[in-house]
């Protein structure tokens, strides 16, 4: 590296001595002795998840069927509660926040009943970037209306494969839309949409909108409730550290609880009246209203530690340190990496409001670093065609990270030139 002290080791180190957020890194288990950058995939176990995800065992083993309705907390309110501590970091009240189902399962709950169309408004929003999941439930949702996901999906297109341009965006807002389904952050680039302003927009023309904030929520604040928000669905296993496959979640705005829910299922009833096994049907008017199966216990028990923790950090505080973070890094890339012989290129937007919780970069021989990377113990994310993805996660990572990982590159780039 450079000898200029601003890309010395050194000064990773005092940015970590004086870094507020860094007695958080003690508290998550790393695999061996790896340096962990996908946090946007699969975020670390912490100690504070897994206490609690050994107490919901230890209470399914010392409880059986009793643990739905006693111990330190009953299961039976377990999605209500872990919603209402997560509605603290997305803007919302705690009715309209509920913990459920997995994220493409909740896109169908939400869309099932959102998705109205007429003669006049009948087609579905989204874009070309998005993860292929959302787009694969949109289509068939549209089919099941009777419709051709060809003429009845409108996409917006991107026009270098890494961002969208929301001007092109409002623009395809047009009267013949009846809902928007929108990523927050797309998951190749980072790039961070203006949740606001787009939901304004679609609001103006009298255009309900939805959002999948998979690759924001525990990184990203937000302020559903003050924006208008119709809905929202995103998972927990990425900035929220709740482990594989864990439970995600669902928010509605309250203007909103007056909807029947398209897709039903006990869990939804009105708590009160859940087990009376009325046959009739008597939705809860709340986001637990569009909950469908009872919820996945242990798939939610590490959700509680893990939330605590992020609540004790402070979502804003973890914005500001993970903004430092990409900042850093962008510098270090800037300065070090993209000349020759190195030819990194940034795929995240530079501006700090404009990008998520990861940097991407673009290479021609990327699936070749990647595999390199990962031999160096840097355990990250590789996207085709060319992009690898790196998560400098706030309170699991340190400056010191982000320097090694700079500090590698260059090195697999060196000896490959010999």
């Amino acid at each position: 590296m450079s000898d200029s002290e601003e890309f010395k080791i050194d000064l990773a180190k005092k940015m970590d001595s004086t870094d507020p957020l860094s007695h958080f890194k003690g508290r998550f288990f790393t695999p061996g002795d790896s340096i962990y950058l996908n946090g946007n995939s699969l975020g670390l176990l912490s100690k504070d998840a897994a206490t609690t995800l050994l107490r919901v065992l230890d209470e399914w083993k010392n409880l059986g069927v009793q643990g739905w309705g006693i111990g330190e907390n009953p299961w039976f309110y377990q999605a209500e509660k872990l919603g209402e501590k997560a509605a603290s970091l997305v803007g919302a009240k705690p009715e309209e926040v509920v913990a459920t189902g997995t994220t493409t399962v909740n896109l169908h709950s939400l869309v099932s009943t959102f998705y109205q169309p007429t003669e006049e408004k009948n087609k579905i929003l989204a874009d070309e970037l998005n993860f292929p999941t959302d787009i694969y439930a949109l289509q068939s949702q549209v089919k099941l209306k009777k419709l051709d996901p060809a003429k009845h999906l409108k996409l917006v297109k991107s026009d270098d494969g890494k961002f969208l341009d929301e001007s092109k965006i409002k623009r395809m807002i047009t009267k013949d839309v009846a809902l928007v389904i929108l990523p927050s952050v797309l998951f190749r680039s980072g790039q961070l949409l203006d949740i606001e302003s787009i939901t304004e927009n679609a609001h103006k023309k009298e255009i309900l909108i939805g959002w999948d904030c998979s690759h924001s929520v525990g990184v990203v604040p937000h302020k559903f409730d003050d924006w208008g928000v119709d809905f929202a669905f995103w998972c927990s296993y990425k900035y929220l550290n709740a482990g594989p496959g864990a439970s995600a979640f669902i928010y509605v705005n309250e203007k909103h609880f007056e909807k029947d829910a398209a897709l039903t299922g006990w869990f939804g009833d009105v708590k009160e009246k859940q087990f009376e096994m009325n046959l009739n049907f008597e939705q809860s008017r709340s986001a637990g209203g569009w909950q469908i199966s009872s919820p996945a216990i242990l798939g939610s028990a590490a959700l509680e530690g893990s939330l605590d923790l992020i609540i004790q950090a402070g979502i804003e505080n973890i914005r500001d340190k993970s903004l430092k973070m990409t900042s850093y890094l962008i510098y270090l890339i800037d300065n070090l990496l993209t000349e020759e012989p190195y030819n990194f290129k940034l795929a995240t937007p530079r501006l700090p409001n404009q990008r998520g919780g990861h940097i991407a970069l673009e290479h021609e021989e990327a699936t070749t670093i990647h595999e390199q990377l990962m031999e160096y113990n840097i355990i990250h994310d590789f996207r085709p065609p060319n992009f690898l993805r790196f998560t400098p996660s706030p309170l699991s990572n340190s400056y010191e990270d982000i320097w090694t990982l700079v500090d590698s590159l260059r090195i697999i780039i060196d000896e490959k030139n010999g």
